[in-house]
């Protein structure tokens, strides 16, 4: 039933409203300029199904239950294993990912299904009932959020524990002081924040991919990009990650955010990191 009333919203929100038509097509042209209007039709389709099903999948966080949560959204054996190694060793990780996917449902599984404590690091919303509304569908299952601004701090507060910090690091950042590079064949600024902070308190960092299977269900997975962030080279990181989110958007570029305006900002100085 969820997923018929996702099929009824992808008509009204592509076919009639149009929501944002103009900002997707136009990043599709820019990412993929091999590919003609057709086949860049399809995918702008397939993404409003998509953002349709993320959409009311993010809804379901109010009612979904323990077991149907780690069904739908798996950590195979072998990345819960990886990632209790380090717990084991008492060592704090950090894990960097993008708007590929559920990102929201990963978070909640992991809780469930790890031994860190999660924190997970967000930007508190203006209005404050929606706000306590996002922040208690994603702490349902044991993750603690963190404002951004108090990124830092509040991981230093709690460097005695061992606990697994997340980052969705694809957003757009202020384009003084973020890292530029070219990402699906644009000039584009990336947060750099992410990086500082692994090189500072030298958590492994981890890059995790939610991959959608099929409808309603999803895999895990991971890779560490650095296992000593502090003897990494400035950017080194940062690049690492940029590289692997953009192999994952070609492999399934419909499950990624492309109605976000990624591109707003233009490099002033092309010799500027």
């Amino acid at each position: 039933m969820l997923y018929l009333l996702s099929d009824g919203l992808y008509l009204v929100l592509y076919y009639i409203i149009g929501y944002r038509k103009k900002v997707v097509i136009t990043n599709l042209r820019n990412a993929f300029p091999g590919k003609n209007e057709k086949e860049l039709e399809q995918i702008s389709k397939a993404y409003y199904r998509y953002l349709c099903d993320l959409f009311l999948e993010v809804i379901k966080f109010l009612t979904i239950s323990n077991k149907s949560m780690v069904k739908h959204c798996i950590y195979p054996p072998e990345y819960i294993e990886l990632f209790n190694k380090y717990a084991e060793k008492k060592k704090s990780i950090i894990l960097v990912m993008g708007h590929w996917g559920n990102w929201e449902w990963s978070g909640n599984a992991f809780s469930l299904v790890c031994r860190q404590q999660l924190y997970v690091i967000y930007h508190p919303l203006h209005n404050k009932q929606f706000n306590r509304l996002i922040y208690s569908m994603r702490s349902r299952f044991g993750t603690k959020l963190i404002a951004m601004k108090d990124t830092l701090r509040e991981m230093l507060s709690h460097k005695n524990d061992v606990s697994a910090t997340a980052f969705v690091a694809d957003q757009t950042p202020p384009p003084e002081g973020a890292y530029w590079t070219t990402f699906l064949n644009q000039d584009t600024p990336v947060f750099n924040g992410t990086e500082k902070i692994a090189r500072k308190i030298n958590y492994t960092v981890f890059y995790a991919r939610v991959k959608r299977i099929k409808r309603g269900y999803y895999t895990i997975s991971a890779e560490v990009i650095a296992e000593e962030p502090a003897k990494t080279n400035e950017g080194e990181i940062t690049e690492l990650y940029i590289r692997k989110l953009e192999k994952d958007i070609i492999e399934m570029p419909e499950i990624w955010l492309w109605s976000h305006r990624r591109w707003k900002h233009k490099r002033i100085n092309k010799n500027s990191v």
